[in-house]
């Protein structure tokens, strides 16, 4: 054995192989990438084989002999690191890494518990065979040879380790042509191309986005406008200005799916106030809404349902677009019909990067965690507890000058869904999935953290002054635990009904919108439209993707960020076409599915043009003003700290 580990090239292939196997295990564990026939399952054994030779060979083979072990070992550890990071990340969001949110690391601080609530005791079998070459290494490296490879041995690993690359590209081509082109959804990447490739692939792809504002002219913001004229739906007549100078309270549910509206666990409603405001007609609700997010998930949601844009394909706009030129929500409102705006948070200013993006949005207040309360019995997870969260926020509400547009960002209901027995008396479900099981507490805190806020609301008299909108931010519960919400949902959770799944709610209430429930379809990209009409302004001047809910001519066809879609007749998930009346899949989809196919993808490159290209500084419609963001200052509130302290967190300076 010795004399066989003498040789330098049995380690590096050691390594290849050890390698290669723990990367395709961890596809077939950790990863849902959907493999459907044998063709693709090969695939996944060669597309790391290609990865590690070329990248192990460049590392080893031109190197002196005893330094060229520590510098695989190097190179080893942190594909490993990326292997690993990545299905911690999987873990909670089903997607992967990209060069920007790697960039967006900052916003993981925040996520300590929730990090270590996805670690699993068996990871520690991702670093093993790391541990094993380490050993092997400081065994056999006095025996190596002092002289490097030869030349010709090295240039033929890395022609074989280019070659099976080739033929993976061909392969992963000839089963999904336009691969590459076709890049809304990094799933199909790492299915066809591997993890380690993908990541190569994203890292250009990100150079070249980066790019793209520089080469951006006034010129390029002139289809973009033409495809949104045509898209426009006129107002309904009888919702149109109903609100006219009404405040607009905005309630941000995280991670709240529509599925627990009217859901009983063990005899018990889940949420008795939201299903009772649906009942008594309080509100319209939207049951066939449907969140739109991306990587940024409550970044992304707050960009889409404020500016009508999508968030991007990669990464979180508020973290990597955060100067850009926007025509928000607070903006328009501002500038048409005086309104103050404000968003209340009960956490951290800079998370996310809120603190720079609001200025580009022209938020006027932002009320982070330092206005508030936020001593260790008010606090869990993320921030501060909802119920003091918008038991504090009726105060700074009514210190704002009316009329207002307040967005309040809820978080207790968020991963890994933890509440205190003192907080509630509601027993999880009991599906042995501990996420699933937690989610209903968390999510029934927040409902009675409503009614308290609602009762508040009528007290103070801004209840009947308001139009008051609650819409949930994105899913709650990812297909990772799709077993345990078969349980839950009392059937198989298929693709079809994953797509079903992403209903979040959207609740409306306000003057002359008839309550009860309201079957149109629509995401969170028609909110903007349908809340400008509601006050009045019209939202046709403006660069925005989503139609008005109420309007007769609204688009009811629902663009997920990577490229699927669901209307009131298909669904359309992973280039599969469903029927919703029955869940079966279309083999020969009518061309009406297919026309909304192109008009999704077409619409997901149009925003993307405008953020890359950040082509709204070109655009000003009739009365416009630009919005300057060194209007805007955020200071520091005087609320107390996990310690009891007055916070000592001073605000951003101003960078302009």
């Amino acid at each position: 054995m010795s004399r066989f580990f003498s040789k330098r090239m049995t380690f590096f292939w050691l390594a290849v192989v050890l390698f290669t196997v723990k990367t395709y295990v961890s596809y077939q564990i950790e990863f849902n990438l959907g493999i459907k026939n044998v063709l693709q399952s090969f695939l996944l054994v060669i597309n790391p084989i290609s990865s590690a030779i070329i990248i192990f060979g460049l590392l080893f083979l031109f190197s002196k002999s005893r330094r060229a072990g520590g510098y695989l070992l190097t190179g080893y550890f942190l594909l490993t690191f990326l292997l690993y990071a990545n299905v911690l990340y999987y873990r909670f969001f089903n997607d992967f890494f990209t060069w920007p949110t790697i960039f967006q690391a900052g916003n993981l601080g925040n996520m300590g518990g929730s990090i270590t609530g996805l670690m699993e005791w068996h990871d520690v079998l991702y670093w093993v065979d790391f541990a094993f070459l380490v050993g092997m290494f400081l065994w056999s490296r006095k025996a190596w040879p002092k002289r490097t490879a030869t030349r010709k041995r090295s240039a033929l690993v890395l022609v074989a380790g280019v070659a099976i690359f080739l033929l993976n590209l061909g392969l992963a081509e000839a089963d999904r042509p336009e691969l590459l082109s076709r890049t809304f959804d990094r799933t199909y990447l790492v299915k066809y191309l591997g993890l380690y490739n993908y990541t190569v692939y994203d890292g250009i792809q990100s150079i070249k986005t980066s790019g793209q504002r520089a080469l951006a002219s006034a010129p390029d913001v002139d289809k973009i406008k033409k495809y949104t004229e045509e898209h426009y739906a006129a107002p309904n007549q009888v919702t149109f200005g109903k609100a006219q100078g009404k405040n607009i309270i905005k309630i941000h549910l995280e991670s709240f799916q529509s599925f627990l509206i009217n859901y009983k666990l063990n005899g018990q409603e889940v949420t008795p106030f939201l299903n009772s405001l649906i009942s008594s007609k309080e509100v319209a609700y939207f049951d066939n809404f449907f969140h739109q997010t991306g990587q940024g998930k409550t970044a992304d949601a707050e960009l889409i349902m404020d500016n009508s844009l999508y968030g991007l394909p990669q990464g979180s706009a508020f973290s990597l677009k955060g100067r850009n030129t926007y025509q928000s929500a607070a903006g328009i409102l501002h500038q048409k019909g005086n309104y103050t705006s404000a968003v209340m948070h009960g956490d951290y200013k800079t998370f996310w990067n809120r603190d720079e993006i609001y200025k580009s949005m022209g938020i006027d207040k932002f009320y982070d965690a330092s206005y508030y309360d936020m001593t260790s019995d008010q606090v869990v997870n993320y921030g501060l507890k909802d119920k003091p969260f918008f038991k504090e926020s009726i105060s700074q509400l009514l210190e704002l000058p009316q009329p207002f547009y307040a967005h309040l960002i809820t978080l207790t209901n968020h991963f890994p869904f933890e509440v205190s027995e003192e907080d509630t008396d509601f027993q999880p479900a009991s599906t042995g999935d501990g996420v699933v099981d937690r989610y209903f507490q968390t999510a029934h805190y927040l409902d009675e953290s409503l009614q308290q806020f609602f009762t508040d609301l009528k007290s103070s008299g801004l209840y009947d002054k308001s139009i008051i909108l609650i819409y949930g931010d994105h899913y709650g519960i990812s297909q990772n635990h799709n077993k345990a919400m078969a349980k839950i949902m009392g059937k198989e959770i298929t693709p079809f009904e994953n797509a079903q799944l992403q209903r979040v709610p959207l609740m409306i209430h306000a003057p002359g919108v008839a309550g009860g429930v309201n079957h149109t379809y629509g995401g969170e990209i028609d909110v903007l439209p349908t809340l400008l009409h509601l006050v009045g302004i019209d939202s046709k001047d403006y660069i925005q993707f989503g139609t008005d809910l109420f309007s007769k001519d609204h688009d009811s066809t629902v663009a997920f960020r990577n490229g699927d879609f669901i209307s009131p007749a298909y669904t359309n998930v992973d280039g599969v076409y469903y029927d919703n009346a029955t869940g079966l899949k279309i083999e020969e989809p009518p061309a009406e599915a297919k026309e909304a196919k192109a008009k999704v993808r077409k619409e997901l490159s149009l925003s993307d043009e405008v953020l890359y290209g950040d082509l709204l500084r070109f655009y000003k419609p009739k009365g416009w003003t630009k919005i300057d963001r060194n209007k805007y200052f955020y200071e520091t509130g005087d609320g107390k700290t996990e310690d009891g302290e007055v916070d000592k967190n001073e605000s951003k300076s101003e960078e302009d």
